[in-house]
């Protein structure tokens, strides 16, 4: 079993540049494959970003966000600069068996509990 911890959320204004956090612990694999997603009011939960073997951003956030890992503080960070009001929502850190990264939601076997961030307009 593996249990992750968002922090770093918060308010921002538009323009303005954010850093979460995810600490994970318990059955954890350096090879394991961590994503964030975020899900704003009235919406499904989305991809945003991924890093294992390979890296993948959502065309939403390319160029704005970055993800990163600590291997050995078992931590994975997300970047994010020139933050808009779209990208208001609660940010999850997810963590997958396998080392390959992927945008699909259900390819993710372990959830933190979400970390709020709001960007003002």
């Amino acid at each position: 079993q593996v249990q992750l911890v968002e922090s770093g959320g918060g308010l921002v204004q538009a323009g303005g540049s954010l850093r979460l956090s995810c600490v994970a612990s318990g059955r954890t694999l350096s090879n394991n494959a961590m994503g964030w997603f975020r899900q704003g009011p009235g919406k499904e939960r989305e991809f945003v970003a991924a890093i294992g073997y390979n890296s993948q951003y959502a065309d939403s956030v390319e160029g704005r966000f970055t993800i990163f890992r600590d291997n050995a503080k078992h931590t994975v960070y997300l970047q994010m600069n020139s933050l808009k009001p779209e990208d208001t929502a609660v940010y999850y850190c997810a963590a997958r068996r396998s080392g390959v990264a992927v945008s699909a939601r259900s390819s993710y076997d372990f959830w933190g509990q979400g970390t709020q961030v709001t960007v003002s307009s």
